[in-house]
């Protein structure tokens, strides 16, 4: 049976202002994500220094941290997933974002200044929760995007939405750059104790800034109505559905292509049935196990260079508690301008040209090849450090352009196209949660798998663990080759109706 006249509409209609008013209002969350996933990791080298007074707070309080965020993330995916089929994308998007920002000044004020133990547990509290609004965010923005947009350009407005995670780690990295240069010039010449006292205030600001952008989008989210697609499909109210993007976009000049019909019929059938395994247990599959795999590979590769690359020529100890969180933020922005924002813009532009299976296929087997690259001569590069420590960076710096021009975008993308309506965000929860199960994995692994020896005061990772590391990864993006090759199906092109017409032809 046909779509509903507004759908197909949506299907074909031009681009227009509010499309990238939506990227906007969805791609700043996604911002904040990045901005707060990823800070916490020169917060956490302040931290070491204010609080425990050497370079490493330790492997064991180092995982929690990572580990906490990110078990946060992946129960908000479930839930909020969940929520989002069953209440509606409208009206839980607004609830998730204020989560997310309360959550972040939550970080900020976390209790205590002097004890480590309050400091450290209230933090690990707020970042769980601020974890549950990022997952949320997740399945939410990736289907609002998608059932706004037109097929012809769908990837590139799902992508540009995620794109918005690279502008979030470099901004991260210049606010953490900026406060620890102001701070370090307004207490020279200060006392001990004055300077312990800002540089608590510093750190603390970091977390904060982070929301702000995020939280000024949370008039337009409310404004937003909800999508076409939910509101014919799953509410069947097609009448509703064209007079909500009527008030939004243009597409009254092409409603006269199209007859009018009510929506079609969905059978009774549930998630997690024995029809919906047999119809879309392969894409269920596909889209989790390949989220897991490249999460396995992006948040290890981001904790490593964050233990591991110094471009400076500065002892990593120092008596100073803000060169060390410089360091480490001068070296993210410099791979995010370089390699990662270059390469979400890439997938930008070429995502509806060349499709999503090719370029998730590639970006797996180029990350597999430049693992190897890099872990083969690993001992050598740090063996002769100051004179190949450039030649890694760059060998390291493709990793992340490959990873984002290929899976780290794709499973984003795929999840939300591949689905019923009704099943749509839920799946894509799913999905994400998946991947940061295997974020988790992959950080927590990483971080004891190369721990040195307690005398080395763990700061720098045992470098032929490291060099078995890199081969491990380059073994999971061949892994995820594999899958997507035999189990993936391409979404270039296909309208979203085509998940709903599959099921009354089945």
């Amino acid at each position: 049976m046909p779509a509903p006249r507004v759908l197909s509409a949506l299907d074909v209609a031009r681009i227009q202002l509010y499309h990238f008013k939506a990227i906007v209002i969805a791609g700043m969350s996604l911002f904040t994500d990045a901005y707060d996933l990823f800070c916490i990791s020169p917060v956490l080298k302040m931290l070491s220094q204010i609080y425990y007074k050497k370079d490493s707070v330790g492997t064991p309080l180092l995982s929690t941290f990572y580990a906490i965020a990110l078990l946060g993330a992946a129960l908000g995916q479930l839930f909020v997933g969940y929520l989002g089929d069953r209440l509606g994308r409208r009206r839980v998007y607004g609830i998730c974002l204020m989560v997310m920002v309360l959550s972040s000044f939550g970080c900020g004020f976390s209790v205590c200044t002097t004890r480590r133990s309050c400091v450290m547990a209230s933090l690990g509290f707020f970042r769980f929760f601020l974890g549950l609004g990022i997952g949320g965010d997740y399945p939410l923005s990736a289907t609002i995007m998608s059932e706004f947009a037109n097929k012809r350009t769908r990837g590139s407005f799902i992508s540009a939405v995620f794109s918005m995670q690279g502008l979030g780690i470099l901004m991260s990295s210049a606010v953490t750059m900026s406060v620890c240069s102001a701070f370090k010039k307004a207490g020279e010449g200060s006392s001990e104790k004055t300077r312990a006292k800002e540089s608590d205030i510093a750190w603390r600001l970091i977390l904060m800034i982070g929301a702000i952008p995020a939280a000024l989008t949370f008039y337009w989210r409310m404004r937003m109505p909800e999508t076409a697609r939910y509101t014919a499909l799953v509410e069947k109210n097609a009448i509703q559905a064209e007079k909500d993007m009527q008030k939004v976009m243009s597409i009254s000049e092409i409603d006269e292509d199209f007859p009018e019909e009510q929506p079609s019929s969905s059978s009774s059938y549930k998630l997690f049935s024995r029809r919906f395994f047999s119809l879309h247990g392969r894409d269920l599959f596909a889209a989790s196990a390949n989220w897991f795999l490249v999460d396995v590979v992006f948040y290890t590769s981001n904790l490593l260079l964050s233990q591991i690359v110094s471009l400076s020529d500065k002892p990593s100890s120092t008596a100073n508690v803000y060169d060390s969180a410089f360091e480490a933020a001068k070296v993210a922005a410099i791979v995010a301008a370089c390699s990662t924002i270059p390469g979400y813009w890439f997938t930008v532009y070429f995502i509806d040209r060349v499709g999503r299976v090719k370029i998730q296929i590639m970006g797996f087997f180029f990350m597999a090849v430049v693992y190897l690259a890099a872990g083969i001569p690993y001992s050598w590069y740090w063996l002769h450090e100051k004179t190949n420590n450039k030649g890694f960076m760059i060998l390291y710096g493709l990793i992340f352009f490959f990873s984002n021009f290929g899976p780290n975008t794709t499973t984003f993308i795929i999840p939300a196209e591949l689905f019923p309506a009704r099943f749509r965000s839920t799946c894509h929860g799913i999905s994400g949660a998946a991947g940061k199960l295997g974020a988790i994995a992959g950080t927590v692994g990483f971080l004891w798998g190369t721990k040195r020896d307690e005398e080395h005061n763990d700061v720098f990772p045992d470098v032929k663990r490291v060099r078995i590391a890199f081969f491990i990864l380059g073994g999971v993006c061949i892994a995820g080759v594999v899958v997507t090759y035999f189990f993936t199906r391409e979404t270039m092109g296909r309208s979203l109706e085509d998940n709903e017409e599959e099921e009354i032809d089945n």
